[in-house]
């Protein structure tokens, strides 16, 4: 049996290359699931690959905590890859996401849990966002032409501190570069249920981002027709009565 079956709520924590944030991120994750909203709440670490010492260190906490997990794939997928294995293999009620570079704060999800009975997705929007000017205007551009062409409504996508029921995020179509749909995906399936809020935004203390301009800006927009396109074909359906 899986053992975040036996858990509300799991965070997924997709890392690769974060050896100098695991401890702190160690910390930061235990220190939330002591207080979580939702209890009782594990962690699932999910390794996308790292060449570094990261995966070590998350072995070690994960020995440390028995509410710590963590899976290893078979080489780098990107983010959404490694986000789709953390959801495949979470088997708790409701599911948080967060990146393992503590730009946001663990404790933070307290403000998402108060919405995720009502909401199959609560959202955070970064406040008083911390990065550099480029960066940010990148990701302005990149948000408007999005919410154009998905009309998700979501006015920053590129959060990574999201809460969602489980069952619906493992019906959400899996593709490159879906983390920045989730909004656009779930709706497909809720007709626009979802609720966001004003989250802590820090800057990157340690570590080296993983993105550019290209997987920042010219990336989505190309995702950004392939999701039109599945949007048209796209297959929901409800069950009515069963003897299953």
């Amino acid at each position: 049996m899986n053992k975040t079956s036996e858990y509300k709520f799991t965070v997924i924590v997709p890392f690769y290359n974060e050896e100098d944030n695991i401890n702190n991120l160690e910390k930061k994750l235990f220190e939330f699931t002591e207080n979580s909203a939702m209890s009782p709440a594990a962690v699932l670490f999910v390794d996308d690959g790292s060449r570094d010492n990261g995966p070590a260190l998350v072995q070690k906490a994960c020995g440390r905590h028995d509410n710590f997990f963590f899976i290893s794939l078979v080489g780098n997928t990107g983010l959404s890859g490694a986000l789709k294995a953390g959801i495949d293999n979470c088997y708790s009620e409701y599911l948080g996401y967060i990146d393992a570079d503590l730009q946001t704060d663990p404790m933070d999800f307290n403000l998402l849990l108060k919405y995720a009975e009502d909401f199959p997705l609560v959202t955070g929007i970064r406040a008083r966002r911390k990065d550099g000017y480029f960066k940010k205007l990148q990701s302005k551009i990149a948000n408007g032409f999005r919410r154009m062409m998905t009309h998700d409504d979501a006015v920053d996508t590129g959060c990574p501190l999201k809460v969602l029921h489980s069952d619906y995020a493992k019906r959400m179509p899996m593709f490159t570069g879906m983390h920045r749909f989730i909004p656009a995906l779930i709706q497909l399936q809720t007709g626009g249920r979802m609720k966001q809020i004003p989250v802590r935004h820090y800057p990157r203390t340690a570590g080296v981002s993983k993105y550019h301009l290209w997987n920042r800006l010219v990336s989505p927009f190309k995702d950004c027709f392939a999701y039109r396109w599945m949007k048209h074909r796209y297959i929901n359906y409800g069950i009515g009565k069963s003897n299953l």
